[in-house]
């Protein structure tokens, strides 16, 4: 890289930030409750709007309330290189997921006003609304709409538990742009975010060169047996839809240990009637989470899952039946700028890896219509959804100068 590898983000700076932010909506165990389209969310959004515009840029919004802050390039006629990623949190999230991704992408700017580097092409710093998912489903709502992959509409009509929909929301927060979603053209996006898992920190790496996310599938199944009483019912004439469930149980975790690296199955969803103590159970419904990076093998391991589990109840007098009710195929990142993310690791001296992301991410929506990639860096023992979630400061530096020289590389300085 012409730049060289001295130029660095101040990571004193970055922190600081980190825990300014962390001030607004605070958790009750260290970390934050800063759900989208709250108060607490429109205190967060402002002070990231004034912090952008004191580092020279402007802003802009558009109607799902995603945040834009541009600095600009010396060709006006060159599409701008965006990078960025979410401020909203869970109910008991982290102080780092998705917002180290935003003020890391901050930081950067901050370093380029530092040094007066100048960039051929514009640099958009993105603060994306609703990634969780948490307070309105799906998760990375407004991205998914600037994607192509929801409606505005539809996305407007999302409620939340208490019945309050998320545009009325969003006009009540005061956050309604008026840039049209998805309008904007991108040269390419960089999303910086932490592991949410352990591998980085087991491997002793700086840096995750995330090549690949994971494709998922939701499988809503059904045992159907026969309820009846758990004390004079004898074992060889029963039909207990329980163990149908023990046995698919284990028969996704057969399935995904023989897919393995980079292949997880698990059943987290369950209902069982009639939930009665001293009753078998006559029903129970369950969902199969499978994910994979790979889209056929991911493909394989449902089709394993749909063609082996009616056999396995059927052995015990109960029946088995299933539809897939979620679905996402496994984005592939963009090989140049995985290589930006990789070429930038490398010429900074901090130890990386290939990595698959095991959640999902705004990128994986905007790697349909831009060029992406994304870098992560270790979180302690993979915590995160978390109040406990941590990260250190050297690793939060290591992130950003690794997002700083991709955006360069990409960006193209202008001596």
């Amino acid at each position: 890289m012409s730049h060289g590898s001295n130029l660095r983000i101040d990571p004193d700076r970055l922190w600081d930030s980190l825990m300014e932010m962390a001030k607004i909506g605070p958790g009750v165990a260290g970390g934050n409750n800063r759900q989208t389209l709250t108060d607490e969310d429109a205190e967060g959004r402002t002070l990231f709007q004034r912090w952008c515009e004191e580092a020279g840029c402007t802003m802009g919004v558009d109607t799902m309330g995603n945040m834009f802050a541009t600095r600009p390039g010396e060709d006006p006629d060159a599409l701008p290189v965006y990078m960025g990623s979410h401020l909203d949190t869970q109910p008991t999230g982290g102080k780092y997921d998705g917002v180290l991704g935003v003020l890391g992408g901050l930081e950067a700017i901050r370093t380029l006003n530092d040094m007066g580097v100048k960039t051929k092409h514009p640099i958009v710093l993105t603060n994306w609304t609703n990634e969780e998912g948490t307070r309105f489903a799906p998760a990375m709502l407004a991205s998914g709409v600037f994607a192509g992959k929801h409606t505005q509409d539809w996305a407007y009509a999302r409620e939340d538990a208490e019945g309050k929909k998320f545009g009325d929301e969003l006009k009540r927060i005061g956050w309604v742009g008026d840039e049209e979603v998805g309008a904007r053209k991108m040269h390419a996006m960089f999303e910086l975010h932490i592991e949410q898992g352990p591998i980085l920190e087991a491997e002793g790496k700086d840096i995750g060169v995330v090549t690949h996310g994971q494709g998922l599938r939701w499988i809503e199944c059904t045992v159907t047996g026969k309820e009846s009483h758990t004390g004079s019912t004898p074992m060889a004439m029963r039909k207990n839809a329980g163990r149908g469930l023990a046995l698919v149980t284990e028969l996704v975790h057969e399935i995904a240990m023989a897919n393995q690296p980079n292949a997880v199955g698990a059943i987290g969803h369950i209902d069982v009637y009639p939930n009665s103590r001293n009753i078998i159970p006559g029903k129970v419904v369950f969902t199969v989470d499978m994910r994979t990076h790979l889209l056929d093998k991911l493909n394989a391991m449902v089709a394993e899952v749909m063609e082996r589990a009616p056999k396995l109840c059927e052995d015990i007098g109960v029946n088995f039946s299933c539809e897939i009710v979620g679905q996402f195929d496994p984005p592939a990142f963009d090989e140049k700028c995985v290589d930006a993310v990789r070429g930038a690791a490398k010429d900074l001296g901090y130890s990386h890896m290939d990595i698959v992301s095991g959640a999902g991410h705004d990128a994986c929506w905007i790697n349909d219509v831009a060029p992406t990639a994304m870098i992560m860096c270790p979180c302690v023992d993979g915590l995160s959804h978390n109040e406990a979630e941590d990260i250190s400061k050297q690793w939060a530096q290591a992130g950003a100068d690794v997002l700083l020289h991709a955006v360069l590389e990409t960006a193209e300085i202008v001596e």
